[in-house]
């Protein structure tokens, strides 16, 4: 059989043909994490809440469905989870409130939604897809968005208290301690943000983010996460979640810089993630890390703080979890 005859053969016998890569990326935040300051237990639980984020993103894409649905999905079970910075887990804000934000983008059609300062809507990850996909815009803030919400009777609405739990509750108390004490606010102390960037059987990326933003905020602080281009960003070949002090990530563009390497420099994924979060924003005076990945399935996770949640699903289907940075 010649080589022609067999690769029609091959495309046209779907049981033969290998099936398109998927892949998954998360993050549940990077900053301060020691494993002396974590417990057997709450380490367990953390975790299994990260494997529960890559289970429900992988059923996503094993079924077919697409990389806006598995980030979603992802996102949605880091949002509900006590554990990070976003949904339940949110950091208070000085008044001792919650201030969330959270932004997606579909990476083929550049399509993006965010939202910025909602405090009553429990998934603010599904307010930015509405956002995308229902309204013209593509930023939405404040009492904007949360009357955007009014009309939008599946984006589930629950009181400020909902947000509230004791350990971001210590947070803020130990916030205004330092404060009162006139220190700076420590680089790596406030850093927490969820996040996925998915590759779907079709080869289409997208990238979610959500976050409380910073403990003890004030006058209206809007972070990098809901600002598409510096904590989230997606094209065809490449998808960004951030998650680190959000105002040097503005300032270097941090999500889209490194697609822009890989897209207009072609370096290597890893070689442009490295680049900007190890390199400009360090540069600057900043830390954090980020979530990338490529069209081609490969999976970028640097940061500089001593640790970052962090989950994966490559291609070949091999997965796994870290917290710390001395595992593999």
């Amino acid at each position: 059989m010649s080589r022609l005859l067999l690769a029609l053969v091959l495309a046209a016998s779907p049981a033969l043909a290998t099936p398109p890569p998927t892949a998954l990326v998360i993050h549940g935040g990077a900053g301060v994490i020691e494993r002396s300051a974590l417990s057997a237990a709450d380490e367990k639980a953390v975790r299994a809440d990260l494997d529960r984020a890559l289970d429900a993103g992988q059923a996503v894409l094993r079924d077919g469905g697409s990389a806006l649905d598995a980030v979603t999905a992802a996102v949605r079970v880091l949002e509900e989870s006590p554990w990070f910075n976003a949904g339940k887990g949110a950091v208070f804000n000085a008044e001792g409130g919650h201030e969330l934000d959270a932004a997606i983008m579909e990476g083929h059609t550049r399509r993006a939604g965010s939202v910025a300062g909602v405090s009553t809507v429990r998934s603010p990850l599904l307010l930015a897809r509405a956002v995308m996909e229902r309204s013209p815009h593509v930023m939405m803030a404040g009492a904007g968005a949360e009357k955007f919400a009014d009309q939008h009777p599946d984006i589930e609405r629950v009181a400020p208290d909902w947000f509230d739990t004791p350990q971001r509750r210590q947070q803020l108390e130990r916030a205004r301690e330092r404060e009162q004490k006139q220190m700076a606010a420590l680089p790596g102390t406030y850093f927490g943000t969820v996040g996925a960037v998915a590759l779907d059987r079709h080869g289409h990326i997208a990238a979610a983010t959500s976050t409380g933003g910073m403990t003890n905020k004030r006058y209206g602080r809007i972070g990098d996460a809901p600002v598409i281009g510096s904590g989230t960003w997606a094209d065809a070949g490449c998808g960004v979640s951030g998650t680190g002090w959000g105002e040097f990530y503005l300032r270097t563009a941090a999500a889209h810089a490194v697609c822009a390497r890989v897209a207009l420099a072609g370096e290597p994924l890893a070689t442009a993630a490295e680049a900007v979060i190890n390199g400009e924003v360090v540069a600057l005076g900043g830390d954090g890390g980020a979530i990338a990945l490529d069209a081609n399935g490969k999976i970028a996770m640097p940061f500089n703080t001593p640790g970052m949640y962090r989950g994966w699903v490559k291609p070949d289907g091999s997965r796994g979890t870290a917290i710390f940075r001395n595992e593999k």
